[in-house]
């Protein structure tokens, strides 16, 4: 009987020690874990003039859900956010800009509003930064390289993964 009652009084001491702070805190986290999934899947690159200063920002996230389909043939899919010293107003064909996705062309590019609601999990939104949802075709690679190019400033590579880099590493960390 006494065991039953140590046992009983050691569970009530455990429960009433939660804290309002730390049932705060933990409901901040579930609310951010979005968030910090997107995180995950975000990359950014920048290009450089012959000064080594800096001309253009890109960050891009790329919008995977993981699935236990085997025949998964979805779209690849990013926001593509793209910051470009002096420049007002962006636009790919234009200004002389690509993106390919292991050189293979995007099937299409739509401008973003800055307040759309996409953007409000994605990571370094900035309001300078112009916003793309680009598609790419079905890639089965579990890896990939999104390639921004620029014809006055080179390009710069992003890669991605369907799964988590490490696990396609051969090495330790």
């Amino acid at each position: 009987m006494p065991y039953v009652f140590l046992v009983s009084m050691f569970l009530i001491l455990l429960l009433g020690c939660t804290s309002k702070e730390q049932q705060a805190l933990m409901q901040k986290l579930e609310a951010n874990n979005v968030y910090h999934g997107k995180l995950k899947q975000t990359e950014k690159t920048q290009l450089f003039d012959i000064n080594s200063s800096s001309k253009a920002l890109v960050t891009a996230t790329y919008l995977y859900e993981q699935t236990t389909d085997k025949n998964d043939t979805r779209d690849e899919i990013f926001i593509v956010g793209v910051y470009l010293e002096g420049e007002v107003e962006h636009n790919f064909e234009s200004l002389g800009y690509a993106l390919t996705l292991n050189e293979a062309v995007p099937i299409s590019i739509k401008k973003l509003d800055k307040n759309d609601v996409l953007l409000k999990d994605i990571s370094f939104v900035t309001q300078w930064a112009s916003y793309y949802l680009v598609h790419f075709p079905h890639n089965s690679k579990k890896s990939f390289t999104l390639t921004f190019k620029s014809k006055l400033y080179g390009e710069g590579a992003l890669h991605f993964a369907k799964v988590a880099k490490y696990v396609l590493t051969k090495t330790a960390f």
